[in-house]
């Protein structure tokens, strides 16, 4: 064939058929619209801070950053120390130390959950309705007075904040509907619920249990005008029965499905299922085996809806002498660095000496890999190559990884931009494709 003339293309399908299959798969196409619509494309926290209901303050989230920077101060008063401490590369550790500082003067806390569950203890029925009411004040309070913006001053509001409510078993469920409701309906008279509301439904065993929740939460929104689907709520997986039900199948995936389109998170209770499984005391920590195959049914069943997973806690605390305080700061660092490997962003801290590790492991984790990382989106973008041969769900990881590392502070704008000039739009389009779009950008 001569340079310039056509390929014949010849077709054997018809037209018809080609139309059959569309219109009989059609379901298929909304059922995976409605199913797994992807990630929402926000900011997620990179852990959960939970305060009793009794001891919670406008302040509590300066107190903690101011805790957690006097323990820096007295542990690990300088970068060599800290890297010492933790066991971080020397090459990171000023830029990293220098960064946790910053961030614990400036935005200690993430995600805020006041506690009526299990960290709240037993209380009579007026304390409890003092208390959330009193959440719902001081909440709503800071938000109005800080919204999003920069979080400075003592009062200053979280970027997240709401409540843990006790379960739906029988012998609570009454007492955990009156605290929510009373929550809420405190929010709205306050001027209205904040942005960054979130909302935790602990220890479900049954889909129904879920479902009965976002019935709640549709009453609430009609009662109140507001619109469908406003109010999410995540799910605390904290049961055996949550990940396997009686008939062997994944329980969460049904509830992921009971809430509605309401679930925003599934949370993992490291103590509470530990002790569900029989594993003694000793060993119930989030890298136990049984942890980690309880989170990875969780991430499978939550992969493509929009739910995001987070990883529990240590009861590990860095308390007394500096080698104490050094030696439960590896730990919790190492097992934040592995939690992030696994894809688990979030996390919970129980304490304000968590915070120092939590950011270290976090901005390490980003800043280890931004160069590598801003290098092969680039490449990608510019259809350049590499070493690396990069595909769409690898430029939607990339992104991704930029993304969380902008949003909680581990790296700055100009640092991602590269050579390449990427910006905020750009890691978002690559880590949010429409649909079957598998077309690089060209630049």
């Amino acid at each position: 064939m001569g340079e310039g003339q056509q390929e014949r293309v010849a077709t054997s399908i018809a037209e018809a058929v080609t139309e059959e299959i569309g219109a009989a798969l059609a379901p298929v196409d909304a059922e995976l619209e409605r199913r797994y619509p992807g990630d929402p494309g926000t900011r997620q926290p990179v852990h959960t801070v939970y305060v009793p209901g009794d001891d919670f303050t406008a302040d509590t989230p300066r107190v903690w950053g101011d805790r957690a920077l006097a323990l820096l101060d007295e542990h690990a008063p300088d970068a060599a120390s800290f890297a010492a401490a933790l066991g971080l590369d020397e090459a990171l550790a000023a830029d990293v130390h220098d960064r946790v500082r910053a961030k614990l003067a400036r935005e200690p806390v993430e995600d805020l959950r006041v506690d009526f569950e299990d960290g709240y203890g037993g209380r009579s029925d007026s304390e409890e309705d003092r208390h959330a009411a009193r959440a719902a004040r001081l909440i709503a309070g800071t938000h109005a007075r800080g919204g999003n913006g920069p979080r400075t001053g003592t009062d200053a509001a979280t970027p997240y904040a709401g409540i843990r409510m006790k379960c739906m078993e029988a012998p609570v469920r009454d007492r955990g509907i009156r605290t929510l409701d009373i929550f809420l309906t405190g929010l709205m008279e306050a001027g209205g619920l904040p942005e960054g509301l979130l909302l935790t439904l602990p220890k479900v065993t049954y889909p129904e249990q879920v479902a009965a929740m976002a019935r709640l939460l549709d009453a609430f929104e009609k009662t109140h005008g507001l619109a469908p689907g406003r109010i999410g709520f995540e799910i605390q997986i904290e049961t055996s029965q949550s990940i396997l039900a009686a008939d062997g199948t994944a329980t969460v995936a049904r509830m992921i499905q009971a809430a509605e389109g309401r679930a925003t998170g599934l949370h993992y209770g490291t103590f509470d299922y530990s002790a569900c499984l029989g594993v003694s005391a000793a060993h119930q920590a989030s890298d136990h085996p049984a942890a980690d195959h309880a989170k990875a049914v969780m991430q499978v069943a939550a992969a493509g809806t929009g739910v995001r997973v987070s990883d529990g806690s240590t009861n590990v605390l860095p308390v007394g002498p500096t080698a104490q305080v050094h030696a439960a700061w590896r730990l919790h660092y190492g097992l934040t660095r592995r939690a992030l490997a696994r894809a688990y962003y979030q996390g919970w801290d129980m304490h304000p000496g968590h915070l120092p590790t939590r950011y270290a492991a976090v901005f390490a984790f980003y800043r280890e890999g931004c160069d590598r990382a801003v290098d092969r989106l680039a490449r990608y973008a510019d259809r350049t190559g590499g070493a690396v041969m990069d595909e769409p769900a690898t430029a939607k990881a990339l992104a991704g990884y930029l993304l969380r590392g902008l949003d909680c502070g581990a790296l700055d704008p100009a640092e991602v931009a590269g050579p390449a000039g990427l910006t905020r739009a750009d890691l978002e389009g690559f880590a949010a494709p429409r649909r079957g779009d598998l077309t690089p950008t060209v630049r």
